[in-house]
Formats: C-alpha cells, structure tokens, sequence
C-alpha cells in the first residue's frame, strides 16, 4: 500500500509518498516508474495539491441501493454517468465557492474515486481490475436547483460543473481492499453520510469495464462512484469533510 500525493514546495510542483506526518519525495510520474529520490520534505511543508490531474472526471448517478430505495429508482442496468470539467477540480483545504448567479442550495456528495492507472478500451472485469490504480476520495458538489430548471433537458453538465465544484484528495491510495470501506460525510463534524461500498450496485472493477465500453479510459482518470444517503446543502462557513475508511479525510470548506 502506498499513499499518493502531488504538493507544491518552493514553487515546484512534486510527487511523494505520504507516510505519517513526512513524505518521500519521488521523480517521475505517479503512474510510469516513479523513482525515490532519497528526500523527504514534512506534510507541514508543504501544500497539497490535487493528487493527480485528471484528463477526464466521470461520475456516476444512481449507483446507491439505499439511495435509489429512498428515492424510488430502480437499478440501472448500465452506470449511468456525467462529466466533470478540469476547472471543477479542488485540493484538499480549498474553498468550495457558490456560484455568482445562482442562490438556490449546495449539497456535497460522499463518494468514493477511483484513479485509473493503464490506458483501457473493452475490457473485461480482470483487465478493468487491473487497470486500477487506487482510490481517493470525492466530493462531487451540486448545484442542486439546476438539474430541473429546463424541462426538456436535465442540466447535469452545469449544475455539476461549476468551478470548484470537484474536491478529490489528499492521497491515491494503492493496493487495498475497499470493499468493505464506509464512506462518511461529516458536515461542521456531525455526521451526515455513513453508507458502505457494498451499498454500490456497481463495484468498482464492473465500472470500469462498463465505462471502457464507451470511452478509453487513461492513466490519470477519476471515477466518482456515486453517493448515498444523506447528501445535504452547505452553509457559508461550513467545513465538510469526506471520510473513507482506509483512504484518508478531505476536508474543504463552502463559502458564498
């Protein structure tokens, strides 16, 4: 198991392995032979930053048992998925902002990421397997009063796809087992979300060989595997984290 991490320090943007409180400082690229370099650099050093740059940011709707029980949904038989342009991307520590013209609600959404680690097209569930490079956490923000505002056209894109409207991070965990991991959301530290990755009705290795049926899928990519239960809106001020268990804690907080 490794742990990820891209920070700026002295103006440079660099890659490491965090371990405790200090992280060993690696040449290279996360996913193509990254190298030890023998430095270590403090967490309290340093800024982090997203732990990767993803080319494409894929979510998926729909994707909770429980969620879609309390909503009356029935299961897809397909995931059922946006995207998330670069400019929504967020650091851990950074500010969630509302949007200029919009006044309606913000909710944040727990969910579970995964970072694709090979490039991938049509592939089967041990390939996708193999293709996975770690998990991350996600907060897969709304604008939440866009989605119906036009009869004739759900606005997924826009309502998703504010700027800072995709907080990942701190860390792509590698080579762990998620499957029993639950996934929390703790807003001004109560908790709001608490559901488990066996609440998908699509695991992760079936995602991505759902997905590598649509579209290449290439090394860097983030998978947000949808959320559960109890995704609420932001007040100015708030702090919302997102816990998952094994992975680490995202914490932004949401401002007008």
């Amino acid at each position: 198991m490794a742990n990820w991490v891209r920070f700026e320090s002295e103006g440079a943007v660099r890659i490491g392995v965090l371990g405790g409180d200090n992280i060993a400082i690696h040449d290279g690229d996360i996913f193509a032979n990254a190298a030890p370099t023998g430095e270590t650099l403090a967490l309290g050093d340093v800024t982090l930053l997203t732990p990767c740059v993803p080319g494409k940011f894929i979510a998926l709707w729909n994707n909770s048992k429980s969620a879609a029980e309390k909503q009356g949904l029935d299961e897809p038989e397909y995931p059922l998925f946006f995207l998330k342009p670069s400019t929504t991307y967020l650091a851990p520590g950074g500010v969630i902002r509302k949007p200029d013209d919009y006044d309606g609600r913000v909710i944040y959404e727990a969910e579970l990421g995964i970072v694709i680690g090979k490039t991938v097209s049509n592939v089967d569930a041990a390939a996708a397997a193999d293709a996975i490079f770690g998990f991350t956490c996600v907060n897969d923000v709304t604008a939440m009063q866009l989605l119906g505002t036009d009869p004739t056209f759900p606005q997924w894109a826009r309502a998703k796809g504010f700027d800072t409207f995709g907080a990942f991070g701190p860390a792509i965990v590698t080579d762990t087992d998620v499957s029993e991991c639950a996934i929390r959301a703790e807003l001004n530290g109560r908790e709001r979300q608490n559901y488990l990755v066996s609440d998908l009705f699509m695991p992760p290795v079936d995602i991505v060989a759902h997905l590598s049926r649509s579209m290449t899928l290439e090394p860097g990519d983030l998978i947000a595997c949808g959320t559960g239960p109890g995704a609420l809106p932001m007040r100015p001020g708030a702090t919302i984290d997102i816990i998952i268990d094994g992975i680490g804690t995202l914490s932004n907080t949401y401002e007008d």
